[in-house]
């Protein structure tokens, strides 16, 4: 792919009720400036119909192996592609495809891809469990494909549980950083991999209706989880008060206090293999909670409001860790004499890296761009310019798996004293 040609998607239907919401995916990458190939199986266009996929893609749709059988579309529409995404991708496509089967012409296209390919499943949640379905997802994930969770919602009749494809927005940003990824050379490197990442800002309660809280909105851990999908990891992300659309295939547990972000994080973290502690967490909570709301009484000053700390969890998490090897990831949010405090920090909590930056009023929270300086146990420090929270995110992954790959051999504050 040139620097100036539009990159090439091929965007596989299989035969599922979620095939209408593939509509939507598709004039996302299509006004994104994306050339799409729709290949839906015979069972999608049961749901959606062929016109319909060419309209939307303006070019026909690749339905059947003979036809155009001179351009041998079976072999061509897979090698010439830049990424392939199937959603839905059904629990028969997903056997299928982990089988190697080759009976039509997007199981065709799978086997002579070159390129990342992302499956999007959705099905009910008795079939995304069974141990079927479970192994040949592992079988995927194995050979570098990007199996993103599925969501937890509303499935088809009454049903609800987890198999509801991911909104098309959130599988359009997986697909964007897929391909940002693939046009710069560098690998799935995070495939397998077990992350837990927390966002947001903690709440602090000081009667039914006040709270002592941030201004974090979660932006940043949201890109870090987004970022670390589009490399290939397991995420699971715990939000602290954010409304963010949830990144596709992300876990994601809600919490509001720090004490249950803390109860959360440990919990998740006990099979990750990084951890990285992005939320805002309050570090004191009112020492009493009142049960009622505190009333203003005219003539008189309200009652002082006592303190107590909350646990420090990014360094429990980094003193405890819960396997060998586990990489720990600390932020610090400063105003003043950043950098001297970052070093500071990252010596107090015994992380592996830390990721400064400098907070204010109209600086980092809520905006979408971060610039930060990420210091490492090891001596390191990593600048990262001003521009997208993504571009950090990614600085970020690639330290971490720099790291991951060294294994527990590597310098950690643990074993090198700091």
């Amino acid at each position: 792919m040139t620097q100036t040609a539009k990159p090439k998607v091929v965007l596989g239907v299989s035969g599922g009720i979620a095939a209408y919401k593939a509509c939507e995916l598709l004039r996302r990458l299509t006004e994104s400036g994306h050339d799409v190939q729709v290949v839906p199986t015979a069972s999608a266009l049961h749901f959606v119909g062929e016109a319909t996929w060419s309209a939307l893609s303006g070019k026909p749709a690749a339905t059947e192996v003979w036809e155009n059988v001179h351009e041998v579309p079976h072999v061509r529409i897979g090698r010439s592609a830049d990424l392939v995404i199937v959603a839905p991708a059904t629990a028969d496509m997903l056997a299928k495809a982990a089988l190697g089967l080759a009976d039509d012409l997007l199981t065709n296209t799978l086997l002579t891809a070159t390129c990342p390919v992302v499956f999007a499943p959705a099905m009910h949640t008795e079939m995304w469990e069974h141990p079927a379905t479970q192994t040949n997802v592992a079988i995927l994930r194995s050979r570098g494909a990007i199996v993103i969770e599925p969501a937890v919602g509303r499935l088809t009749g009454v049903d609800t549980g987890k198999g509801r494809l991911p909104e098309p927005e959130e599988i359009f940003e997986v697909a964007r950083r897929v391909l940002a990824r693939g046009a710069s050379g560098l690998a799935q490197d995070l495939i397998g991999r077990r992350i837990v990442i927390s966002a947001g800002g903690t709440r602090e309660p000081l009667d039914p209706v006040r709270y002592l809280g941030n201004r974090s909105t979660g932006k940043q851990g949201f890109a870090l989880a987004r970022t670390a999908l589009a490399r290939g990891a397991q995420v699971t992300l715990v939000a602290a008060n954010t409304d963010l659309p949830v990144p596709a295939g992300a876990d994601v547990v809600r919490v509001g206090t720090a004490l249950q972000l803390r109860e959360a994080m440990v919990k998740a973290a006990a099979d990750a293999d990084a951890v990285v502690m992005a939320a805002a967490v309050a570090d004191f909570r009112p020492a009493v909670y009142r049960a009622g709301k505190i009333k203003k009484k005219d003539g008189q000053e309200p009652d002082p409001v006592r303190l107590t700390r909350n646990p420090d969890i990014l360094a429990e998490i980094s003193a405890e860790r819960a396997r060998e090897g586990q990489v720990v990831v600390g932020f610090a949010a400063e105003t003043d004499d950043v950098l001297a405090n970052g070093r500071a920090k990252l010596a107090r909590k015994r992380c592996d890296l830390l990721v400064v930056n400098e907070v204010g009023e109209k600086k980092t929270f809520g905006s979408a761009d971060n610039e930060a300086v990420v210091l490492g146990a090891d001596g390191s420090e990593t600048p990262v310019p001003y521009g997208p929270k993504e571009s950090l995110a990614d600085t970020v992954w690639d330290l971490v798996a720099t790291r991951l790959q060294r294994g527990p051999e590597a310098d950690t504050p643990a074993q090198n004293g700091r």
